[in-house]
């Protein structure tokens, strides 16, 4: 007679999971196991997940960090757990975000189902237009800090299944592994990079801020993408009473704010003629401030709106680098067209969003490469960049399709 399990977990949401994080993909941890390894022997792998976290004896294993440089400078530690410790999250992730998310703030927009970063700033824009001052802040290392206690507090109140509070509580006090096999003990924090973090993070917040804000100011309506906050005051004296306190609450929870990328903005347009040094703030990649638009009439006047930030556009140009696209002579227009179509085009459906004019001096950096290249491929090119131009300006005419900024009509030009 086979011996009943401690924990009643299905193996079609083991099997769920794994679908899950297969399509993420993501890089090996400390066993340097891959997706493509674990999957070579699937079945037995899968069942002793299930088998382990069934009865209980599941322990995760440390987590192995990785540096990655920010894009302000500086670095961020992600933490990256096995492909096994993935899947187990995944599945505690789909027993437990169900019961969580329908009671999340609706002006929570990070890592939620249904929920994106363009309706974060689309809503933000709609708010910029209605008051007058923006409290920008941003939570400094919101996912290395989060207090083990208070967030296993919020965990048990909106669940008591046993061994999704076992497992949360383990991940909780997994160490990291350094890349010289040092494992270093986390007292607070939840992994940056770990499946179920999001979520737990999020809940965090939930009651640190959200439900805080909603109780305590309703009358400043605010957005929260992760640890980046938006909140909307109608003057500057009340931005500067909320920041005040804004920054007291969150240091009775452990957290701190980002005094570097904490700043009170005034939405200039040309009905507000106060005389306020900081007029722009970047939220999600996109740079808020004053610009000059039409109406329907044709007429020109200020907007406060958003567009793709200085920062966003250097990102992508910098990617494009990488691509070292000039220097694949071996490929045709077409084979580039597959390569790298669809990311230009992710590129465009989010930051041609609003504004979309603003990201057409990145897409014809795009365009440059791609003159470039035709001078490598083409003897009769090679030095002359005109003729370059004007050779790949006609298949833009001709096949406009090949490229995503070539089909919104950013196009090889010479000149």
């Amino acid at each position: 007679m086979k011996k009943a399990k401690s924990f009643e977990i299905s193996k079609h949401v083991v099997w769920d999971a794994w679908k899950h994080v297969k399509a993420n993909q993501g890089a090996a941890g400390v066993d340097s196991e891959s997706i493509a390894d674990f999957e070579g022997n699937l079945k037995d792998n899968l069942y002793k997940i299930w088998n382990r976290m069934s009865s209980g004896s599941y322990f995760p294993p440390p987590v192995r960090t990785v540096a990655i440089p920010k894009k302000a400078g500086g670095e961020r530690v992600l933490g990256i757990p096995t492909v096994s410790d993935r899947i187990a999250q995944m599945v505690v992730k789909l027993y437990f975000e169900p019961l969580v998310e329908p009671c999340f703030h609706e002006n929570s927009y990070g890592y939620r189902p249904g929920k994106s970063a363009i309706q974060a700033v689309e809503v933000t824009r709609k708010r910029c237009w209605r008051y007058d001052w923006v409290l920008e802040f941003d939570i400094k290392g919101l996912f290395d800090n989060i207090d083990h206690d208070m967030l296993m507090q919020a965990v048990k109140h909106h669940t008591e299944i046993k061994w999704v509070l076992l497992y949360i509580e383990r991940w909780l006090k997994v160490p990291f592994q350094k890349e010289d096999g040092t494992l270093v003990a986390r007292p607070k924090g939840t992994p940056q990079g770990g499946v179920i973090s999001p979520v737990l993070a999020n809940l965090f917040l939930h009651y640190v801020f959200d439900k805080w804000m909603e109780r305590n100011y309703p009358q400043n309506p605010f957005c929260r993408y992760a640890d980046d906050g938006i909140a909307h005051c109608r003057t500057k004296a009340e931005a500067l009473a909320l920041l005040e306190v804004l920054d007291v609450r969150f240091k009775e929870c452990g957290l701190e704010l980002h005094l570097e990328k904490t700043k009170i903005v005034y939405c200039k347009d040309d009905l507000r003629r106060c005389d306020y040094p900081i007029t722009s703030f970047d939220f999600l990649g996109f740079t808020f401030r004053p610009r000059r638009s039409k109406n329907r009439k044709g007429k020109l006047f200020i907007n406060f709106s958003p567009a793709i930030s200085n920062k966003a556009g250097k990102a992508i140009r910098q990617k494009a680098r990488r691509w070292k696209m000039h220097l694949r002579s071996d490929k045709s227009l077409e084979d580039l067209s597959n390569m790298f179509g669809p990311i230009i085009r992710g590129w465009i459906n989010y930051y041609g969003s609003f504004y979309k004019s603003a990201l057409h001096p990145t897409l014809r950096h795009l365009n440059r490469t791609l003159v470039r290249w035709a001078e490598r491929k083409f003897k009769r090119l090679k030095g002359h960049r005109r003729r370059a131009e004007y050779w790949l300006g006609g298949i833009a005419q001709r096949q406009p399709q090949l490229f995503p900024q070539w089909q919104m009509g950013v196009k090889p030009t010479a000149g």
